[in-house]
């Protein structure tokens, strides 16, 4: 292997050289043009003790953005909680680890891909399949799962349609072609994103490696080896996009947008595992944001190391490349890796034999430098910490609560219920069932192969959670061969992404301590026990005193819920500046919308509910509160008109209790559906399941003092959950829900057969009266008609 010790006197000619290249000042446009304020700049002179030639500048450029180094987030990600007792690897990592059993750990994160796919739909979203990818098998785990949370505008938008398209077409390209299955996520539709759609890949992988693969490069003179595809120009810049709001320019940041290549990747997993189980590799990084720089800064700084990297040596797929370029390009399915000395060949033959590239490309270093070579000659030297660590970190000033808020929390009720037009409570279910947010996702999910690997137990759109078998066991021993399989195993993990970003945007505290509770209840109504979170932070800009306020206040209240519910946060991803400046220069941001990734325990997967009616003769239950309020409620949205109130706060005592009784209940076999109880309220959970188990229900309601009607059906409230059981399991079912629940249950009616119409009574007045058909049309229809296709 070559050394990479340069003598003192070449090596002052070199920094002489470097230092005469970068004697002319930036101008302030240049500077702006790399993401970087003038202030910033300042700082890098300051941490170099000179100025910045233009590689370094770029380098600064793309690990000072938002996107890689947190500089408005990073105080608030803080008071997460993060540890516990299966938490085995925490945030600051490519991915977390949870331990399932003692045989089985579990690799999980989310990401997102926003800008690019706003700019460029299908690379955009499936790039962003890719780099969740990468992450999980970085850490040594299998890929099993992949899930999504989507946010489109109006699709009466062809703009907003031709994102759909594109971005679900790059979801189902990259996730169907690498053969993961994609069993889950949410998909939501508002004005709020009519040119910022939000893109959220979550992937969970398999431990298969003895070791728990880590990031933190150690050993001086280990060789650092470049490994998977080939670098281009695609992707120059990304994170920097990533940081940046959309306007009617943005067209031209295409560049910035990679091209994936999901069959190379499937070779580089299978490449990757080979090579960590062989205990050749010391550390590994993903390439992804930042890509060259990311990955050689974060693995110095994590190790209290140094590397240098000869760009000579990177394997290059277009001539006349410059140091800037190769240093930013985003090209896809690449890694580095730091080996041990000796034994770099072994792993070199591992990746040949895929049909990949692998070279030794530099080297570790005692002293703790990012220094990059071209040509023989210093292109780039610069300190690791001051890329990865060092980095600006802003403590903004709260403001008070903003006008728009304190406008929509004077919003009285009541007083709205006695204005609203007049709408039957049948037009009104009718007209929810059609709104794309809450409609049939079947025209998204049914292009992902939601059933390769054959490990899938609950099939999208079946439960409120993905469920998956974990048929792979070995972790820690060292003994797994990925061929093998344990397929009398039983445990399975579930999951599940969501966020109400309207209850954020009203209220951001109380919103994300819903998001959360709202997770957590999806897991408990497949009878899973919720175990971790990743997270998504989706926000406008933080230099606005509205947008700080929202992510300062969303943050705290995700930490206060994960608390409540023992739920560590594991990792996620900050996408801020998610902003669409228009032609008169007025920024629109969109929803805050921090997105809830949560996994949980399936102790026995033959043990799992669905939400669909079973059987005729069923007893249905509502399980918690009949607290409820139309505040920021779908149906105010929708049937009203109005984005209003102030969502109800979550009691988590009462939410603890109701999901614990619905995990309890199904694994002793009594539950035999669950469904929570969300948007649109109780009218949209009953019509659901009857449309899921293609059965339809008789309900009577007891009428509740001072609730109209209409706060009945729609109103929306947490720890709610709607049950089925056997009838003659009723008299054990009721015991069972007096001894936990108290009074916080209600015995509401019976599952009838198809051919018999969905009916509510409130008292001795009859709501709603719907066929099955009518139904299940306006929900199955409502996305493809608007998509100008058939079912």
């Amino acid at each position: 292997m070559p050394s990479y010790q340069i003598s003192i006197p070449k090596l002052f000619r070199m920094l002489i050289m470097t230092v005469n290249t970068a004697t002319a000042k930036f101008s302030p446009a240049e500077i702006k043009s790399e993401g970087l304020t003038l202030e910033e700049y300042q700082m890098i002179c300051d941490r170099l003790g000179r100025e910045p030639n233009k590689a370094e500048l770029g380098m600064f450029g793309v690990m000072w953005s938002e996107h890689c180094c947190y500089k408005n987030s990073r105080p608030l990600l803080k008071q997460f909680p993060t540890t516990g007792d299966r938490i085995l690897v925490g945030p600051g990592e490519n991915a977390g680890v949870v331990k399932i059993t003692d045989e089985i750990a579990i690799s999980f994160k989310i990401e997102s891909h926003n800008r690019p796919s706003a700019v460029e739909p299908y690379q955009g979203a499936a790039t962003g399949v890719g780099g969740i990818l990468r992450d999980i098998f970085t850490m040594g785990a299998r890929p099993v799962a992949l899930l999504n949370s989507l946010r489109f505008g109006e699709l009466s938008d062809p703009w907003v349609r031709s994102r759909v398209n594109g971005i679900v077409n790059g979801i189902a390209g990259y996730g169907n072609c690498i053969g993961v299955p994609t069993v889950g996520g949410e998909v939501y539709f508002d004005k709020a994103y009519n040119r910022n759609p939000l893109v959220n890949a979550m992937a969970i992988g398999i431990m298969e490696t003895k070791e728990i693969v880590k990031s933190g490069a150690s050993g001086v003179g280990n060789p650092v080896i470049y490994v998977g595809s080939t670098t281009g120009r695609d992707g120059m810049k990304g994170a920097s996009f990533a940081s940046s709001e959309l306007s009617d320019k943005s067209e031209q940041s295409r560049p910035a947008v990679q091209v994936g290549d999901p069959f190379l990747e499937k070779a580089l997993v299978e490449a990757c595992l080979e090579a960590f189980k062989t205990g050749a590799v010391v550390a590994a990084q993903d390439m992804g944001a930042a890509g060259l720089t990311c990955s050689t800064s974060e693995m110095a700084a994590k190790g209290g190391v140094g590397v240098v990297l000869d760009l000579d040596k990177i394997p290059a797929r277009e001539t006349g490349m410059t140091p800037y370029e190769y240093l930013l390009s985003e090209s896809q399915e690449r890694m580095l890796f730091v080996a041990h000395k000796g034994r770099e060949q072994e792993l070199i033959d591992i990746f040949e034999r895929w049909g990949l590239h692998a070279v030794v490309a530099g080297e570790v270093l005692a002293e703790p430098i990012v220094r990059i070579l071209w040509h023989g000659e210093i292109a780039a030297e610069i300190p690791a910490t001051a890329l990865a660590d060092n980095t600006p970190i802003y403590h903004r000033q709260l403001a008070d609560t903003p006008e728009y808020a304190q406008k929509a929390w004077a919003w009285d009720e009541q007083t709205a219920i006695a204005a609203f037009k007049a709408i039957t409570p049948n037009e009104a279910l009718l007209q929810l069932l059609d709104t794309p947010a809450i409609a049939s996702k079947t025209w998204v999910y049914r292009q992902y192969d939601h059933q390769v690997q054959n490990n899938t137990v609950i099939f999208p759109g079946g439960a409120d959670a993905a469920v998956i078998r974990l048929r792979s066991q070995g972790f820690g021993t060292g003994e797994l061969d990925s061929r093998q399989c344990n397929v009398e195993s039983l445990v399975g993990v579930a999951a599940t992404v969501d966020c109400n970003a309207r209850y954020v945007y009203l209220d951001p505290y109380e919103g994300a301590r819903l998001a959360v509770a709202e997770a957590a209840r999806n897991l408990s109504c497949v009878g899973s026990e919720p175990l971790s979170v990743t997270d998504n932070l989706n926000f406008g800009s933080p230099e606005h005193a509205i947008g700080y306020w929202q992510l300062h206040e969303a943050c705290r209240g995700i930490a206060d819920a994960c608390r409540e519910l023992q739920t560590p946060v594991t990792g996620g991803n900050v996408s801020l500046y998610n902003e669409t400046i228009n032609a008169e220069g007025t920024s629109q941001p969109i929803y805050p919308t921090p997105v809830i990734g949560m996994v949980g325990l399936v102790e026995d997967v033959t043990k799992v509910c669905g939400q669909g009616w079973q059987s005729a003769g069923d007893a249905i239950y509502l399980l918690g509160s009949d607290r409820v309020s139309l505040a920021g409620s779908e149906y105010l949205a929708s049937v009203i008109g109005e984005v209003a109130g102030k969502p109800l706060p979550v009691n988590f005592e009462l939410e603890r209790q109701v999901q614990l009784v619905c995990r309890q209940g199904i694994a002793r076999g009594l539950v035999r559906s669950a469904h929570d109880c969300s948007e649109g309220g109780l009218a949209i959970a009953l019509a659901e399941s009857s449309i899921s188990g293609k059965l339809t229900a008789q309900i009577q309601l007891s009428a509740v003092e001072g609730l109209h009607p209409t706060q009945i059906l729609f109103g929306e409230g947490a720890s709610r959950i709607v049950v089925s059981v056997k009838e003659s399991d009723r008299t054990l079912w009721e015991e069972y829900l007096s001894d936990l629940l108290g009074k916080n249950w209600q015995y509401m009616g019976r599952v009838s057969e198809a051919n018999s119409d969905l009916t509510i009574a409130i008292g001795d007045d009859q709501a709603i009266a719907l066929s099955l058909a009518q139904i299940t049309k306006n929900f199955n229809e409502a996305i493809p008609k608007r998509m100008g296709h058939g079912l």
